[in-house]
């Protein structure tokens, strides 16, 4: 009798245990569940932040950019402008130096690698979206590289 009461006895420890590991196996899928929502409805909004694509602005001509150790760049670009700069094509002056002033010295091996090229690239764009935000609109968004000749 006295075996009967003590496993009478570890019966409710047991299910005592097995209780908690449901509850805290339910607060972590909830958990978990409710973190990734959060994140997915931020990224939707950052989405909706992005701007759109409008026309394309393209150069009329190619630039030669003096590179490291007497190599040359041989560049040709189009603006993408957003859907808020309207149908007017931006002037592309400022493009031009800025993309001159980006490329001048570096040298053939940061230009050979797809990395480099991207890097470089991103930096330039983060400029022109500067320089083309006037009255708080921004006016290009990005770059495409009609000609690009390292000699």
């Amino acid at each position: 009798m006295a075996d009967e009461k003590d496993t009478a006895a570890e019966a409710p420890k047991k299910s005592n245990k097995m209780m908690m590991i449901i509850i805290a196996a339910v607060l972590v899928v909830l958990g978990g569940g409710g973190a990734g929502t959060f994140f997915m409805l931020r990224g939707d909004s950052a989405e909706a932040a992005a701007p759109k694509k409008g026309i394309i602005t393209a150069a009329e001509n190619t630039i030669t950019v003096n590179l490291a150790e007497g190599h040359y760049l041989k560049l040709g670009f189009a603006l993408q402008q957003t859907e808020e700069s309207g149908d007017h094509a931006v002037d592309l002056s400022e493009a031009y130096q800025l993309a001159i002033d980006e490329y001048t010295g570096r040298t053939v091996a940061e230009l050979s690698t797809a990395e480099g090229r991207a890097k470089i690239k991103e930096q330039l764009v983060a400029k022109l979206v500067k320089a083309y935000t006037v009255d708080d609109v921004q006016e290009v968004m990005d770059i495409y590289y009609t000609s690009f000749v390292t000699q």
